[in-house]
């Protein structure tokens, strides 16, 4: 089946054919289309267009006027103010087309794909080995899976990639560490660590190391000779770092697995995974006259990046010691991307604060010829978690919140609001647990998806758990409303019923459904989630509206109009649920 022309665009189209005929330069005639209260839909374009032409507006709108049929797509047309359109669809139009949507086998509810999908690698959620993840963890790892899902939905080939912190001079104290006392990080063979377990162990063996580290310094020399080893490829050194490796994606899988996340071990490249590449990187770059030597460093000057002395401030790819630094493993991993991943889009979900440093090397990729028109890299920056109190989220010691411990109350506190609502809807104890989690984490992931990404946002528990206002929460009980009545129903089906007249509520609902794919595509072009959870909110409000204006199951109704109506209830029950899970998050038949 091919995908549904929206509403909007039949209506462009006939449109841009009555310019065409109106006008003397028809590749100008654009109607600028939009939705509005006073219609349907409402055309601005014809004021700029009429300006071009030395033409009077309204005259020229009402000549467009006469060249658009009315019929089973166009109900009115009529020509407002200084020379808008305004356009009322039939209702049979809108139900037809939603019909269509509705029919889609491949149940994308008609939603196209992009005209021109390439492929695209995605860096995201980027924990570090040996460290706990933070509330500072949170977004890149949402925003990031939620692009991933729209990416994939409108058919970009999508390579995930999580750049976690791997390597090192701190992996030289640990790894000397465990050398001297083998068993830390030892369990029994029968028992597999949960991922605070994991982290427990991780913890505990970073600490002492540390304080062994800072009072005593042979081995402290000891510990400085292993980063050399480490860095040489000794066998017996990569062996122990590996353990580390391990033990913390115990950890970090059990931390996505709370977040509802799949994260697969294939997709995990830390920065060890570039190593062999860096010294051939540097050499390019050196060789290309890209990179200069600069007090022994090989560095990257920019004439627009300057310090407080007004001084130049480099990017240093090689330091005068003879080490690397992130430079080098982030251009190492473009290269890797661009040549080996055949990528046409490289896509950072990267704190806000590290702009300067993408922004130099993405520069520095592109004069070396690695990144073009045709290819090209960009941050998707994020703002900060704010406590309620505007500065950024910390506990009341001051330090910073763990993921788990922030999970974890979001999960009770909605697990409390199911359980209110539970003895109404018969819940049993296992259904208002696992409600409870997909409540709370759903609450926590809309809360960021909402907002900008590069905004930063304040996180309220209570506000996020809220039955009322722009909440997941909100979303979630309107799609269980929808299935209590889809189950009350009975015999009566949902059926699209297109010789029916529509209520204004029912209009309302169907335009704003009809307008999904378009909204999709748009939200994919610009890496913007925000875009879809603010549809989606918009949709629940016109569902809210509908049922107070517009009974479903009523005796009074003929059973043409029940079933049309339980034909769109149903179809914004499965427009939540996909507009949903594009999200990452979860719609629970029951709650």
């Amino acid at each position: 089946m091919p995908p549904v022309t929206s509403l909007t665009a039949h209506v462009h189209q006939r449109l841009a054919t009555a310019l065409t005929a109106t006008l003397p330069e028809p590749a100008a005639a654009d109607p600028l289309l939009r939705r509005s209260d006073r219609a349907d839909f409402q055309a601005n374009g014809i004021l700029a267009l009429a300006k071009k032409a030395k033409a009077n507006p309204r005259d020229l709108a009402a000549q467009v006027v006469a060249q658009v049929v009315t019929d089973d797509l166009i109900k009115d047309i009529e020509v407002s103010g200084p020379g808008f359109l305004n356009i009322t669809l039939t209702d049979r139009a809108i139900t037809e087309t939603l019909a269509a949507r509705a029919a889609d086998p491949a149940d994308r509810l008609g939603v196209p794909l992009a005209a021109h999908p390439g492929t695209t690698v995605i860096d995201y959620a980027q924990p570090n080995v040996a460290k706990e993840m933070h509330v500072g963890h949170l977004r890149s790892a949402v925003i990031g899976d939620a692009v991933v899902r729209i990416l994939e939905f409108v058919g970009e080939s999508v390579v995930r990639r999580h750049h976690i912190g791997d390597w090192g001079t701190q992996f030289g104290m640990l790894i000397q560490y465990l050398d001297e006392h083998p068993h830390e990080l030892d369990r029994s063979a029968d028992s597999a660590a949960t991922g605070e377990e994991a982290m427990s162990n991780l913890n505990r063996l970073y600490k002492a190391a540390r304080t062994h580290f800072d009072s005593d310094e042979e081995f402290k020399t000891r510990a400085r000779r292993r980063v050399v080893d480490l860095q040489a490829g000794d066998p017996h050194t990569l062996a122990t770092w590996q353990r580390f490796v391990d033990e913390s994606k115990v950890y970090f899988f059990s931390v996505f697995e709370k977040l509802d996340m799949e994260i697969r071990d294939a997709d995990i490249v830390g920065e060890s995974g570039y190593n062999d590449m860096l010294d051939e990187t540097c050499r390019l770059l050196e060789e290309s006259g890209v990179a200069v030597r600069s007090e022994g460093a090989l560095c990257v000057f920019f004439d627009d990046v300057k310090g407080p002395d007004g001084n130049p401030v480099p990017l240093i790819v090689k330091k005068s010691d003879g080490g690397y630094g992130y430079a080098a493993t982030d251009l190492s991993a473009i290269r890797n991307r661009v040549f080996d991943l055949k990528a046409d889009t490289l896509l950072y979900v990267v704190d806000a604060r590290q702009s300067l440093h993408f922004k130099m090397v993405f520069e520095t990729a592109r004069r070396a010829g690695w990144l073009n028109e045709d290819t090209k890299a960009q941050q998707l920056a994020f703002g900060t978690v704010l406590g309620k109190d505007g500065k950024p989220f910390k506990t009341r010691e001051g330090e910073t919140v763990r993921l788990v411990d922030l999970l974890d109350e979001a999960i009770d506190r909605a697990t409390a609001v199911v359980r209110e609502k539970a003895a109404k809807m018969g819940l049993s104890e296992e259904e208002i647990v696992e409600n409870g989690r997909f409540v709370g984490v759903g609450a926590v992931k809309y809360a960021d998806l909402s907002t900008s990404a590069v905004r930063d946002y304040k996180f309220d528990l209570d506000q996020m758990v809220s039955l009322n206002g722009d909440t997941s929460v909100y979303l979630q009980y309107a799609y269980a409303r929808i299935q209590s009545i889809l189950r009350k129903a009975g015999d009566a089906r949902p059926v699209a019923h297109p010789e029916l007249a529509l209520a204004p509520a029912e209009r309302a609902l169907g335009l704003h459904l009809d307008q999904f794919g378009e909204l999709l595509l748009d939200v994919a072009a610009g890496y913007e989630p925000h875009k879809l959870a603010a549809y989606l909110y918009q949709l629940a409000s016109h569902l809210t509206t509908f049922y107070d204006q517009c009974q479903v199951l009523s005796d009074a109704n003929p059973p043409e109009v029940v079933k049309n109506r339980l034909f769109l209830v149903d179809l914004t029950a499965r427009t939540l649920h996909r507009g949903m899970a594009l999200l990452g998050i979860r719609t629970p038949e029951r709650l």
